[in-house]
């Protein structure tokens, strides 16, 4: 029997008591996406369930810690003691909605919330204090939520944070269902910037001579790139877009934007990358005669895990009977090669960041990929993976051994 079993077994039945609101939660996010910042309808419909539990001792605080779409849900016990806490992300992508499977990560952390506190309160109920802590996290995609609510101290306090992510489920391995991972390159470290180049305008057909063109600026950028790729490692990514190209066919294009991503990873190597981005961005201005304008957006870092709460998780998933791997390898791996606000988050406090497979006929950030999303045996999915992660929340709130070698763990490196 898994020593936790009695603990399981609570969990297991808050996530039966609640399945129907934790099930109509998932479904509104899903079908009403909001972009980053705008999350309005979805910040809302968590919190309005929680209100309606307010006699279950939770505390809910909306527009919390500078952004008006996060909010905080508390339970606490007693004064003091750990904190844990879980991150709900809830945030889509343009045109394709829920591609990223945020409606899933939000359900699984209120759902592993829920499952925490419920099971803390029916096996330990004269136990430590402790504190269990819901943190509705935006603009994930590109707004650095986190970064920004890190900055601004929402996990000043915090012992460990969980979250888990969906990917489509793995054709080599199909009957896995979730992954943790210490293994660097799952998650890379990101730096955002647009960049715009300034020229001058002139008559394309009579007189082309006279303009400067911020359009060639772009286009000799994004080639300037495009060569780069050559020489630089495989873990390392650079993508972009032209957002903004001209007005007019006849008129030399007096202002063109591009905007790209850059990773790589770890901070450091993704510092060498974006100096040399940076060099192709300058290289396309001096050839042209345009001037050249940064703004740069929120950076991720690469993702830092933690080797006690992955086992426990591991161990815990295990025994519910869910087919669950830890690689450990120590090798670099090509798991997942997207970046998250939860890389910063991982350098402040142990974090967890797991993965779990859902049904889909497309990989994350495809139309394929929305309606696996909304799919019933996708939210399944995501309610084993906050099981498994009510069962590490419980064991750091309860087990000073276990917690001592997480904080021990975070610290050696």
């Amino acid at each position: 029997m898994h020593p936790q079993q009695p603990v399981i077994e609570s969990i297991q039945e808050a996530l039966r008591k609640y399945d129907a609101q934790l099930k109509d939660i998932n479904q509104k996010i899903w079908s009403d996406p909001e972009l980053a910042y705008e999350e309005h309808h979805a910040h809302e419909n968590i919190c309005a369930l929680f209100d309606t539990l307010s006699s279950h001792g939770y505390k809910v605080r909306r527009k919390t810690y500078t952004l008006d779409t996060s909010f905080e849900i508390e339970y606490s016990h007693g004064s003091g003691g750990r904190v844990v806490a879980f991150n709900a992300e809830y945030d889509a992508l343009p045109n394709i909605g829920h591609a990223c499977g945020h409606n899933l990560i939000a359900t699984s952390s209120i759902a592993a919330f829920i499952a925490t506190c419920e099971a803390l309160k029916s096996r330990y109920p004269n136990g430590p204090a402790y504190t269990v802590r819901l943190l509705g996290t935006p603009a994930e995609e590109s707004g650095g939520g986190k970064v920004k609510m890190l900055d601004a101290g929402a996990y000043k306090d915090v012992d460990a944070c969980l979250m888990v992510h969906p990917m489509p489920i793995s054709p080599t391995t199909p009957d896995l269902l979730s992954m943790a991972t210490v293994k660097k390159g799952g998650f890379l470290a990101n730096d955002k910037v647009k960049v715009t180049f300034t020229g001058k305008p002139a008559h394309a057909a009579a007189a082309p001579w006279e303009g400067v063109n911020a359009l060639d600026a772009a286009v000799a950028a994004y080639v300037n790139i495009s060569v780069l790729r050559q020489q630089i490692l495989p873990s390392q990514k650079v993508h972009g877009v032209i957002i903004r190209g001209g007005d007019r066919p006849n008129v030399i294009p007096m202002s063109t934007t591009v905007d790209y991503y850059i990773r790589s990873e770890d901070s450091k190597s993704l510092k060498v990358l974006t100096e040399k981005v940076i060099k192709c961005f300058e290289a396309a201005a001096t050839a042209t005669g345009c001037t050249i304008e940064y703004d740069w957006g929120v950076s991720y870092d690469d993702l830092k895990t933690n080797t006690p709460i992955c086992d426990s998780y591991v161990s815990a998933m295990r025994a519910m009977g869910h087919i669950t791997e830890f690689d450990n390898s120590g090798q670099t791996s090509g798991l997942a090669g997207g970046s998250t606000d939860m890389g910063n988050v991982s350098y402040a406090v142990p974090g967890f960041h797991g993965i779990f497979g859902i049904p889909t006929d497309g990989v994350n950030h495809t139309p394929q990929f929305t309606g696996g999303a909304g799919s019933e045996e996708s939210y399944k999915r995501s309610l084993y993976c906050a099981a498994g992660m009510a069962v590490v929340a419980c064991q750091m709130l309860m087990d000073d051994e276990f917690a001592k070698k997480v904080r021990d763990d975070f610290e050696k490196e």
